[in-house]
């Protein structure tokens, strides 16, 4: 192999990881309707396709890193990449919603084995303004992957064919975790960590943290928000008088795309005015869009699925980035427990309105969502403070 390619070929590893580790993850949600009519179940039941997966990738990152640290970061990728790519492709054939879920959960639990060892292979392995540059590829194939995914079910799922969608997703991340195999190096700066009891007593000690708590809290709140948006708003637009088809549902998520711009564009911003003020505007901006899905004209409310996106991906950037500047110590497992509690956000986001769906409908769950960002937004303010960013790499690992 020619070594001008060994750069491309790694980068293009990391990519392939990030599309493969949300090509499956909220695929189902341009079909949950369509699947409450095949299994005969409310949209709240049915909502479980989803929240199995979430509460997955949250049981499994604050150990994910764990492994990593003792097996290396190249081998629990490529692990976890194929396990979710049979644990996809298992969910086409399970013979009823029981399996269903079952499968969706195990998704869940690879997920994160992709995501956390990700980010710590690129802090490794490139020098800190090629590392900058790959982790903003990632990020980007991460939103694209989730787009992909979304739109192929929707697409298939319009011809009967949701099942299919996830033998095709399956498959097609069999074949990342094969490419991942092939072109991702080994590490060279792994150092291999011997011991577990640093990292659970730095889980104990974050949680007595009442910044890092506020920091889950709205990491928390983030993903209910999103999750809960985009999934009880197709059954919103299946209805009357829009009554979308599965293939206009995939669709609706191409205002996904934005985070391909918004994340990026953040940063300065973030920087500039503080984590603590950028939080409580982005979310001013989610709840307006959240609101305008309110509005009769279906142009409207794809408007407003905008701009909740827009508010949703800065809440993001802006809540992970302070977890890393509040952690003095043990940052890996700090990062580690607000994955969990973000993606606990999103399987309560995915479950808790179904609830108020089956007596208020749309209405009943724009009210729940706009609350929790209200809460959110309140201790962002009131609660985070403003913090200095550290002055080294190695402050900043920790």
């Amino acid at each position: 192999m020619n070594p001008l390619k060994k750069p491309s070929l790694k980068t293009a590893a990391v990519a392939i990881a990030g599309v493969c580790a949300f090509l499956n993850l909220y695929a189902p949600q341009p079909v949950l309707p369509l699947l409450a009519h095949v299994f005969g179940v409310s949209a709240g039941k049915i909502s479980l396709i989803v929240s199995a997966a979430t509460l997955g990738v949250a049981l499994g990152a604050p150990f994910v890193g764990i492994i990593a640290d003792r097996i290396g970061r190249k081998r629990v990728i490529v692990i976890s990449l194929f396990g979710l790519g049979v644990s996809t492709m298992l969910t086409a054939v399970a013979p009823n919603l029981g399996l269903v879920i079952f499968f969706r959960f195990l998704t869940g639990i690879f997920t994160p084995g992709i995501i956390a060892s990700i980010l710590a292979y690129i802090a490794e392995e490139w020098e800190s303004a090629g590392a900058a540059k790959t982790t903003a590829r990632y990020v980007s194939a991460t939103v694209l992957g989730g787009f992909i995914g979304r739109f192929l079910t929707g697409f298939l799922g319009e011809h009967g064919l949701w099942w299919v969608s996830f033998l095709v997703l399956g498959f097609a991340t069999v074949i990342g975790a094969i490419a991942v195999q092939r072109w991702m190096p080994a590490s060279r700066n792994f150092v291999r960590v011997p011991g577990w009891r640093k990292n659970l007593s730095g889980f104990v000690g974050h949680l007595r943290n009442p910044i890092l708590i506020s920091a889950y809290a709205v990491g928390f709140s983030v993903l209910f928000s999103l999750v809960g948006t985009f999934t009880y708003i197709t059954f919103h637009l299946a209805g009357a008088p829009y009554f979308l088809s599965p293939a206009g549902q995939g669709m609706l998520f191409f205002v996904y795309l934005i985070g391909l711009v918004i994340t990026p564009m953040s940063g300065p911003w973030i920087h500039k005015i503080g984590h603590n003020r950028v939080v409580p505007l982005a979310i001013c901006c989610s709840i307006a869009g959240v609101l305008l899905t309110l509005a009769g004209p279906f142009i409207l409310v794809i408007a407003g699925l905008a701009l909740c996106c827009s508010g949703v991906f800065v809440c993001q950037a802006a809540s992970s980035g302070y977890v890393g500047l509040c952690a003095k110590s043990s940052r890996s497992a700090a990062t580690g427990l607000y994955v969990t509690f973000y993606y606990l956000g999103g399987c309560a986001g995915s479950t808790i309105p179904g609830i108020i769906w089956k007596d208020s409908g749309w209405t009943g769950c724009v009210a729940m969502i706009v609350c929790v960002q209200l809460v959110a937004g309140a201790i962002s303010f009131f609660f985070w403070k403003p913090v200095a960013r550290p002055s080294s790499l190695i402050e900043r690992q920790g």
